[in-house]
């Protein structure tokens, strides 16, 4: 863990305030020493990671080189929606959310023809990510929900058709 510990200071691969993943733990290092390093979880917990997985393991480290992250959003709409008048709001409202970045600018995309309806993602990148990214996504899906129902843009839902085979097809039948 020593020996480790000094390679992990020497070669500054990981730094203070950078966000990685390491052994399924994902959030921001605030603490390195010769022996461990702590992890801060998005949801507070902290993770005290022994040098030796540090250098034995996969480190995925979101901020190496740059902080930014890319978040996004996926909705589905009904096939009747003037799609790219959709796709424009979407990059639209995601525009005006004070923590989403101007550059790179947000995207929106088709993603499939789904079978209830055409599937659209909003992508769009902060700064950030140790503020919380969840907290982003939410107020972006509520403000794509709030448009949406302003503009009278259906979030369409699954439905089937049944059929009851070998039954009686006279509605009345019942009443002889």
């Amino acid at each position: 863990n020593y020996l480790s510990g000094f390679i992990i200071l020497l070669d500054r691969s990981i730094r203070l305030g950078d966000m990685i993943t390491v052994d399924g733990h994902y959030g921001e290092v605030t603490r390195i020493t010769t022996r461990y390093m702590v992890v801060r979880t998005l949801t507070g917990v902290e993770a005290i990671i022994p040098n030796d997985t540090l250098v034995t393991s996969t480190v995925l480290n979101h901020s190496y080189t740059d902080k930014r992250v890319r978040l996004a959003v996926r909705v589905q709409v009904a096939y009747r929606t003037d799609v790219p008048a959709l796709l424009a709001l979407m990059i639209e409202l995601a525009q005006e959310h004070p923590r989403v970045l101007r550059e790179p600018e947000p995207t929106a995309h088709v993603v499939n023809l789904a079978e209830s309806g055409v599937d659209v993602e909003l992508g769009f990148w902060i700064e950030d990510p140790e503020r919380g990214s969840q907290n982003v996504r939410s107020d972006v899906s509520v403000e794509i929900l709030r448009k949406f129902q302003a503009r009278g843009i259906e979030i369409p839902y699954p439905q089937r058709e049944v059929r009851l085979l070998g039954a009686d097809p006279d509605p009345n039948s019942h009443r002889k």
